[in-house]
C-alpha cells in the first residue's frame, strides 16, 4: 500500500521506521516546518524524522497549514492510499484525509476513548492510572474521536516517568500500526464506535502544570511529578524566613509512611508518643524534616520525601547537596509565590 507518514514528534519515530522496514511504500515525510529557536542560547531541536527521511531518501512536505489547498494539492501529488498520523501537530480536515482513498488512520497513546487530547501519557500518570495502552483509530476532524481499528493495553510501572512510558508506547504502536494497515488492505479492518460518554480529556501541558499543589496526597505528588518528567517539570517555592520565595524544582520523591514520620528526628513533632503533633498533621507544605539527606515535606494525606531539587539557576542537587548548601528548617513553608 501507498502510505503518506504524517509525524513530527519522538512518538511518531518507530511508527515511521516500521513503515520504512514493511513492505508498504512510504511515498513522502508530512511533518512540521523547522522553526527557528527563541534565545540567544537556545538550539534547533532535532529532527529525527527529518533525519529519518533523508537517510532513506524519503520525500518531505513540511507546511505551515497541511490543510491549505497548495498543500493539500501537494499532498495528491504522492498518490496516498493511506495516511498515518502519529505525533504530528495539526488537525486534519475532511476535504485532506480525502487525499488517501482508504482515508487516515492515527496513533494515540492512550485506551480511548480515555484521555483524547495531546498529553495523554501525561495525564493517565497524573490521576494515578494502573494500566494503559495505544489505539489505532479512524481519523475524523473531531479530536481523537474515530472509530477503533486496533487497541492494545499495557501496565504502567509504579516509577515509570511520562518520558520512559511514551518511549513504551511508542515501540508498541508501531507493530500495531502495520498490523492494523494489514488488515485495511485485506479488507479485514473492524472499525468500532467510541463510547463517547466515556471519554476524558487530556490537554495540553503548559509549563503552569507544574506548579505542586501540596494539599493533595504524597502518592497524588509523586504521580505529578512522574507525570511531568522530562517536560514542563515540578516546581514549588520556599518561603523562607526572610526574602523572596525562591523556586525550586523538584525531582524523585517517595511518599512516607507514618512510622518513619514518628521517629523522634524531626524538629516538628515531640515525639511518637505525641500524636496530636505529628508531622503527618502538619500544615500541607510544611517542612517537616530538613537532615543529613532527608527532606520530607507534610502533604494532604501523608509526606512526601524529596530527593532531588533545582533551585531556580542552578544545577541539579541530591537531597543532600540542597541541605548542606541552603539553610532550610523545618516548620519552614513549600508552596506558590503567593502563599501568605
Amino acid at each position: 500500500m501507498r502510505v503518506a507518514m504524517l509525524g513530527t514528534g519522538p512518538f511518531a519515530v518507530p511508527t515511521f521506521r516500521a513503515l520504512l522496514g514493511s513492505r508498504h511504500a512510504v511515498v513522502v515525510l508530512v511533518t512540521q516546518p523547522v522553526r527557528p529557536a527563541k534565545g540567544r542560547r537556545r538550539k534547533t531541536p532535532p529532527q529525527p524524522m527529518r533525519e529519518i527521511a533523508g537517510e532513506q531518501d524519503v520525500p518531505i512536505l513540511d507546511p505551515e497549514n497541511i490543510n491549505a489547498p497548495e498543500a493539500r494539492a501537494a499532498l495528491a501529488r504522492f498518490q496516498p492510499e493511506l495516511l498515518v498520523v502519529a505525533d504530528y501537530g495539526q488537525i486534519l480536515r475532511p476535504e485532506t484525509i480525502a487525499v488517501a482513498s482508504h482515508g487516515a488512520i492515527n496513533l494515540h497513546g492512550s485506551l480511548l476513548p480515555r484521555y483524547r487530547g495531546a498529553a495523554p501519557v501525561q495525564w493517565a500518570i497524573y490521576h494515578g492510572e494502573k494500566q494503559t495502552g495505544v489505539t489505532v483509530f479512524q481519523l475524523v476532524p473531531q479530536v481523537d474521536a474515530g472509530p477503533i481499528l486496533a487497541q492494545q493495553a499495557v501496565e504502567i510501572e509504579p516509577d515509570e516517568t511520562a518520558n520512559e512510558l511514551e518511549q513504551r508506547l511508542a515501540r508498541l504502536g508501531a507493530q500495531l500500526v502495520i498490523e492494523t494497515i494489514d488488515a485495511i488492505e485485506a479488507g479485514k479492518a473492524e472499525p468500532k464506535p467510541q463510547h463517547n460518554q466515556q471519554a476524558s480529556r487530556a490537554p495540553r501541558l503548559t509549563k503552569q502544570h507544574g506548579l505542586i499543589d501540596w494539599h493533595r496526597s504524597a502518592e497524588a505528588i509523586r504521580n505529578h511529578i512522574r507525570a511531568m518528567t522530562p517536560w514542563p517539570g515540578t516546581y514549588t517555592f520556599w518561603h523562607r524566613g526572610s526574602g523572596e520565595p525562591l523556586r525550586l524544582a523538584i525531582g524523585r520523591a517517595t511518599p512516607v509512611d507514618e512510622k518513619e514520620l514518628a521517629q523522634n528526628d524531626t524538629g516538628i513533632a515531640a515525639g511518637p508518643a505525641d500524636t496530636s503533633r505529628l508531622p503527618a498533621r502538619a500544615e500541607p507544605g510544611t517542612v517537616l524534616i530538613a537532615r543529613g539527606d532527608r527532606l520530607v515535606v507534610a502533604t494532604g494525606d501523608g509526606a512526601l520525601r524529596i530527593e532531588s531539587v533545582q533551585p531556580a539557576g542552578k544545577r541539579w542537587l541530591t537531597a543532600a547537596e540542597f541541605l548542606r548548601g541552603y539553610p532550610i528548617e523545618p516548620g519552614q513553608r513549600f508552596g506558590p509565590p503567593d502563599e501568605r
